[in-house]
């Protein structure tokens, strides 16, 4: 070992040095200026000038930021019960034996090898549109008028609009994690469990699930963290920059920190630093709270 202690130092302190520049130094930089009124990101530290927490009670006291939270808890739980049901659900079925499994589990996932410019256009125009649109065609075909009259994309109806295109986009990923939580499983277990006369919900419900706990606590922090990201398709969605219905606090940074569209009137880099780091603080809390919620009991495989 100390014959190589050289050969582990030369190897390490490249991937070290990256480390620092690349993640650690912007993490740092971001958290001190939240502390600070900043006109451009790029502008020196002697340019700063100090306010303390005022970028944070700004924030507590913007409207516009408040509802862009309410639009990111409804993305993240309601979407996210959504997403992990149906990949869960899918994932199940993949793994009980089917035929072409690998084909339905290429289509599933195919989504997600599509940019998320193109999938959000497809909705708009395939899919939400009022007088060629998919769900308006179906149901004029179905003679549900009232159904085929309804406007997708207006204000009354955009976010859902918005939450149901993004939660089909992100079906296939998770699904992805939790097949390879379930291929992990021993197929002993359940022949042994059908021995014993367990159907498959008990089955489901006694060996997979708890088997899962780890899988599930990877699942929620990766959906915490797209969720926190959430940029794209609100813009794609939102007829104007800062729109009530589909803004969330990745649009509200950029809003900030570009000083783009009428809702900012000048620009604040460390006010949307200070975004940035209680975004971060959220993943961090999703995080410990699943980890106290979801305990890891000691399973023999």
């Amino acid at each position: 070992m100390k014959k190589n202690r050289g050969m582990i130092v030369t190897f390490l302190t490249p991937a070290l040095i990256f480390f620092v520049l690349v993640f650690l130094y912007p993490i740092i930089r971001t958290v001190f200026m939240s502390f600070y009124k900043v006109e451009s990101v790029t502008a020196p530290s002697s340019e700063w000038t100090f306010t303390g927490l005022e970028n944070y009670a700004s924030l507590y006291g913007t409207q516009l930021f408040r509802t862009s939270m309410w639009n990111l808890f409804r993305i993240w739980a309601v979407g996210g019960v959504v997403v992990m049901s149906i990949a869960l659900l899918f994932a199940v079925i993949l793994n009980s034996g089917i035929r072409f499994k690998r084909f339905f589990r290429a289509v599933i996932y195919m989504p997600n090898i599509v940019s998320a410019v193109a999938l959000a256009t497809m909705w708009l125009q395939y899919v939400y549109n009022t007088r060629y649109g998919l769900l308006t065609s179906l149901f004029k075909f179905l003679g549900w008028e009232k159904l085929a009259a309804i406007q997708w994309t207006d204000p009354t109806h955009m976010f859902w609009s918005l939450l149901f295109a993004y939660c089909f986009g992100m079906v296939g990923y998770h699904m992805l994690i939790f097949s390879s939580g379930i291929e992990k499983i021993p197929t002993d277990l359940f022949e042994a469990s059908t021995i014993d006369g367990a159907n498959k919900i008990r089955q489901f419900r006694h060996i997979t699930l708890p088997l899962l706990r780890g899988v599930f606590k990877t699942n929620i922090t990766m959906w915490s963290i797209t969720s926190v990201g959430f940029f794209v398709w609100s813009q794609l969605f939102s007829t104007v920059t800062a729109s009530n219905q589909t803004i969330t606090p990745m649009v509200y940074l950029y809003l900030q920190v570009f000083g783009a569209g009428n809702a900012v009137t000048e620009r604040n880099a460390g006010l949307g630093a200070a975004v940035g780091v209680l975004m971060g603080v959220c993943v961090v809390c999703v995080f410990m709270i699943t980890n106290v919620v979801i305990k890891k009991d000691d399973y023999e495989f």
